[in-house]
């Protein structure tokens, strides 16, 4: 059974004092909610990190619940239009166990509930009506918190209504709860999975949430065409190192599990002691550059506040021009450091 409070999990890891004096305060905090699969790792100090609260998200004062302004692109009850080429729907609140670093956390956890039939219907319709929308992000809470029957209902008004979108499949499940991934969840994307395609996207931080289990699990999606990639966040204590990103890497690859986007964690209210500061992330990743192909290198990438949108951050290896003889030479530096110069 999934870990629900301070109690329960005393019984599995021997708490700190500041895991111990963090308060759950209704709408204004993350839930505590820790699957069998991430309680089985929380010995590794990168998974208790991102899943075990501490007092310092009750202490957190700065930042907003909705730096993105989410909320003024909303166009109906569950779908948010911030890009003009692609939607948000909230499939749900739910997940299978709550991220501390979570940027949702204003709504995860907070007894919404499943999509309904109908929300899902104005969403289909409104995506329909908007021929700019080329692909939807099935997103939460976590999608495969739904029912069989339940997933196979909204993907069946999707694809009903819009055949032509593609869907991104947005779940961090495959790490968290493996097990839901069964022959017949898998049956009922088979089966939808026509005209535009899926894309299942993944979230693993660390190599250890790589398990056999979670891997098996993407494997059904890959194995039945669906190409899958992965949307890490920059964690300090986590990942916030160029050995563990590496590896992470390497280990996706391995997995057939592109490396997407290494987010820069937002500045969502009660997540600052888990935040990167930018100048110390784009070392890392100017230094994992050095070690990583293009397959595996992900894009480090900030999402602006105020809807500002995503950008990305990468060192710049242009160091401006000179003129010899006449004609311009661009001048860069190597990932190695070295200097070149290329011609006009």
């Amino acid at each position: 059974m999934a870990i629900t409070n301070l109690e329960e999990l005393s019984g599995i890891i021997e708490l700190r004092d500041n895991e111990r004096r963090w308060k759950e305060d209704g709408a204004n905090t993350l839930p505590l909610l820790i699957s069998d699969d991430i309680a089985a790792l929380l010995s590794k100090e990168e998974i208790r990190r991102q899943f075990v609260p501490t007092e310092e998200e009750n202490n957190d004062t700065v930042g907003s619940l909705d730096p993105q302004k989410e909320g003024e692109y909303k166009q109906t009850d569950r779908l948010i239009h911030r890009y003009r080429n692609r939607a948000a729907f909230f499939t749900t609140d739910r997940c299978f166990a709550y991220c501390r670093h979570c940027f949702r956390r204003r709504l995860a956890g907070h007894l919404v509930g499943p999509a309904t039939e109908d929300e899902i219907r104005k969403a289909a319709e409104y995506i329909a009506s908007r021929s700019e929308i080329r692909e939807v992000l099935l997103t939460g809470g976590d999608l495969f918190t739904l029912s069989d029957s339940h997933l196979d209902m909204l993907l069946s008004i999707f694809k009903e209504n819009c055949p032509d979108v593609i869907l991104r499949l947005c779940t961090r499940a495959v790490a968290v709860n493996p097990g839901r991934f069964t022959p017949a969840l898998i049956e009922i994307i088979k089966k939808h999975n026509h005209h535009a395609p899926f894309f299942l996207m993944t979230q693993f931080n660390h190599p250890a949430e790589l398990t056999e289990k979670a891997i098996n699990a993407v494997s059904m999606f890959i194995d039945n065409g669906i190409p899958t990639f992965n949307q890490s966040v920059l964690l300090k204590g986590v990942n916030d190192n160029e050995k563990t990103l590496i590896e992470l890497s390497d280990r996706l690859l391995m997995a057939r599990i592109k490396p997407y986007y290494l987010f820069q964690d937002d500045p969502i209210k009660g997540t600052a002691h888990l935040r990167v500061g930018i100048e110390r992330g784009l070392e890392i990743e100017k230094n994992i550059r050095t070690a990583l192909s293009g397959l595996g290198m992900p894009q480090y990438t900030a999402d602006l506040p105020d809807g500002g949108g995503k950008v990305i951050l990468t060192y710049s290896y242009y160091k401006g021009s000179v003129i010899e003889n006449g004609k311009e030479r661009y001048i860069f530096e190597t990932p190695e450091g070295e200097i070149r110069y290329y011609p006009e």
